[in-house]
């Protein structure tokens, strides 16, 4: 009798710690992001960028920055919600090899954790959790889908990240078109 309550309470505290990791692993996600333009640095609430993305409505601190910054608004909201179509399977296998580290690297001189360190990680995270569900990412889900509290965007080169979100996911399109010509060519034999 004592084992059997013995092992219950073991279980129940196993399933309560694994619970709280799973809540404590997923529900990281961006809340704020620090925009910099040149030497104006202004942190925002991502919902607010949200907003700005969606409606073209910007709060006074952004459209300030902007302003300050010399940047036109609309293609600011342009690179934020255009999409670059591509596989989320691909961009995860692309993400973990030499060449998905090269590219993290690039996106990651634009879009990184305030203190510089784990971007790869990070970044690896929010591409592939962009592209979830519709095979498609954009510079706005990336910097919502950042597994910290706090993104870091360098708001100059912007245009700049969405430019190698574009080329990433062309050459991963191409990848993926040259592998499915091969295997329309392949004819397996009937059974």
């Amino acid at each position: 009798m004592e084992w059997s309550f013995f092992k219950q309470k073991c279980t129940l505290c196993l399933v309560a710690g694994a619970g709280m990791l799973f809540y404590s692993t997923t529900a990281v996600a961006s809340e704020k992001v620090i925009l910099k333009y040149s030497v104006i640095r202004m942190t925002l609430p991502v919902s607010e960028l949200e907003v700005f993305a969606e409606t073209g409505k910007m709060s006074p601190a952004l459209e300030m920055l902007l302003g300050q910054a010399k940047k036109d608004p609309e293609v600011v909201r342009r690179s934020l919600t255009r999409p670059a179509k591509v596989s989320q399977k691909l961009l995860d296998r692309t993400l973990n090899s030499k060449l998905g580290e090269i590219l993290l690297d690039e996106v990651g001189q634009v879009i990184q954790t305030p203190s510089g360190t784990a971007n790869q990680e990070a970044l690896r995270k929010a591409l592939v959790l962009s592209a979830i569900g519709d095979n498609q990412i954009t510079l706005l889900e990336t910097i919502k889908n950042y597994p910290t509290s706090e993104v870091y965007v360098e708001g100059d080169r912007l245009v700049e990240a969405y430019g190698k979100l574009v080329a990433l996911s062309e050459q991963l399109g191409g990848v993926s078109e040259r592998l499915q010509d091969v295997l329309n060519k392949i004819r397996l034999p009937r059974l």
